[in-house]
């Protein structure tokens, strides 16, 4: 079918949408939504026989609705309707949610329906970024593949909701307000995370720690010894632990007025003066109150602990120049364990590379951003380096940029499946680093790493198996894929190809290294690095500015997005620079 995807940005359902119905083999073109005239436009450009919608926040134009097939992706079940789906569904607990498409009509959310899904709700608070890219994700990619086929039955009618009787669990609710999300410190445990969670990672929750007025994210469980409600009980890599009306809750991340969402350290500076900064004793054993917020772990799986497991869960998938280090040391002390196999998986996103917000918060950005990017290099050189156990990496979210190539130094790549990856640099103005040079011709060809990372397109799971860009697909939602990592793991460590898959992969490294050394791939893509960031000649630090301040949409990943705004001399310029280097 020739399929429209009209949405407000390009966000990871998008992506995944439009990866997995071309996959299909239909034609798919995607128009960003700002206002009617975009949408009208849009459909006449393009059209379409179907017009799909993953994420669109705007209203329909009648005449658009009227003349084309137009069908909306809701994040909420039959009968749910109104912008805050999510938020009120982790706010209220509710023990079942899903995911419902709709034909557009006047009234939002409330056209005939084309076909639903729904999922349980986890009993443990969840994030509301974890339920959208997870369940609900999931369940709109059944849902538009379902879409797609009755569109090509000329029989199918969509039913109004009415007709689904006791199936109808939703109603209509308001858009969240600040009142609705509010808490007070002297609240339980649960219900602050639960309302902190509700609004991550937008927009956030205001509060106020020592006396400063901000919006709070990233909110963990914790515990503490007795104190005020809202009095800080530790400070640990970023974040704080707050104390509650029954205990504490870490809190990562923190945003004042008309700022930027930082850790929450940063946020408040020198109002933390006096503050203890608790560190655990080791990797494997966290002691005291740091038990519910962990962002680097290690642990030891599978008949007599022969597994290695390093975890680097780092909110939104992001890396700050602090974070590679002590990801990089982790990954260093699980190479000098007696284990087989060193497993290396992150968080609910793998990995997107630079921590862009905490550059944009400092006052030496670009400075901040080079820091960074060799702290992540060294990341990526843990990986490659280790040859004393196979390595592999768990790709279970989504990862784009250096977060891709981080994954790509392992000798295996599991991906889960419906984690989309976007391995490329370009849309932020910038020509890559992470040994990508290395790495990604080795796995995929030469002409394959050019054009992923001149193309700037998201890629599904079909392909990137297809083209040798991961090594196996999995399963399951996240919970499965994290045991059946464990379970590859083991078998390689216990499979009777061990020793000779170890010894195939040393004589591998000596022999690339005496083709050419690792460091001369990092020395000459920092080259480039350092002409992107400090001569700002692909428009770095404006392309950061406008991601960190949502200034406008910056997911350019297809072209006929890229193309209309970003200026056309940059990215032709661009082109040959990342050919030379990738070849």
């Amino acid at each position: 079918m020739r399929i429209l995807l009209l949405c407000s940005s390009y966000n990871g359902l998008t992506q995944r949408v439009w990866t997995e119905l071309r996959e299909d083999g239909h034609h798919l073109d995607v128009r960003l939504a700002h206002d009617e005239a975009t949408i009208r436009k849009a459909v006449e450009t393009t059209r379409p026989e179907l017009v799909l919608c993953p994420f669109l926040k705007e209203r329909v134009p009648e005449d658009v609705w009227r003349g084309y097939r137009v069908v909306v992706i809701h994040p909420g079940p039959l009968g749910d309707r109104g912008p805050s789906s999510i938020d009120w569904a982790v706010t209220d607990a509710e023990p079942v949610w899903g995911v419902t498409a709709l034909q557009a009509v006047e009234e939002m959310d409330a056209g005939p329906i084309w076909g639903t899904r729904t999922f349980a709700m986890p009993a443990e608070p969840p994030r509301k970024s974890a339920v959208y890219n997870g369940p609900v994700a999931d369940a709109a990619v059944e849902l538009a593949r379902e879409v797609v086929a009755k569109a090509q039955d000329p029989a199918f009618v969509p039913l109004p909701v009415e007709s689904f009787g006791d199936a109808v669990i939703g109603r209509l609710r308001p858009t969240m307000k600040q009142t609705d999300r509010a808490f007070s410190w002297e609240d339980p445990t649960d219900h602050v995370l639960r309302r902190v969670r509700a609004g991550d990672g937008a927009p956030g929750v205001r509060s106020e720690i020592a006396g400063v007025a901000l919006s709070v994210f990233d909110a963990h469980r914790g515990s503490a010894t007795p104190g005020a409600p809202g009095s800080i009980a530790l400070r640990r890599h970023g974040a704080l632990l707050v104390r509650t009306g029954d205990g504490a809750v870490w809190i990562g991340h923190a945003r004042v007025p008309g700022g930027v969402k930082l850790p929450a350290t940063t946020v408040l500076g020198s109002a933390l003066d006096g503050v203890l900064d608790e560190v655990p004793e080791s990797l494997e054993r966290p002691t005291g109150p740091s038990d519910g917020y962990r962002e680097i772990s290690y642990r030891r799986v599978g008949p007599d602990g022969c597994v290695g497991v390093v975890r680097a869960d780092l909110y939104n998938g992001a890396m700050s120049a602090g974070q590679g280090h002590r990801v990089a040391a982790a990954l260093r002390h699980a190479a000098a364990q007696d284990t087989k196999v060193l497993v290396f998986e992150g968080g609910e996103i793998f990995s997107n590379g630079i921590h862009l917000n905490v550059a944009e918060g400092r006052p030496d950005a670009t400075v901040e951003s080079w820091r960074t990017i060799n702290a992540i290099n060294d990341v990526c050189r843990e990986l490659l380096t280790c040859t004393s156990q196979l390595v592999v990496t768990a790709v279970g979210g989504p990862a784009g940029a250096g977060g891709v190539m981080m994954a790509l130094g392992a000798d295996t790549v599991l991906l889960r499946r419906g984690a989309v990856l976007n391995p490329h640099y370009r849309n932020m103005g910038l020509t890559g680093s992470e040994y990508w040079t290395y790495a990604l011709p080795r796995r995929v060809g030469l002409a394959d790493a050019v054009r992923f990372t001149r193309d700037c397109l998201p890629v599904g799971a079909a392909e990137a198996l297809r083209t040798g860009l991961v090594d196996e697909v999995l399963e399951g939602d996240r919970a499965a894929f994290d045991e059946q990592v464990v379970e590859h793991a083991v078998r390689l460590a216990t499979g009777d190809g061990y020793a000779a898959a170890l010894a195939a992969k040393q004589a591998a490294r000596e022999a690339d290294e005496l083709r050419r050394p690792l460091e001369t791939y990092r020395v000459q893509e920092l080259a480039e690095m350092s002409r992107d960031m400090f001569d700002d000649r692909f428009g770095y630090a404006r392309l950061r500015h406008e991601f960190v301040t949502k200034a406008k949409d910056t997911s350019f990943d297809d072209p006929t997005i890229a193309r209309s705004v970003r200026e056309a001399a940059t990215v032709a310029e661009a082109e040959p620079v990342v050919a030379e280097i990738a070849g």
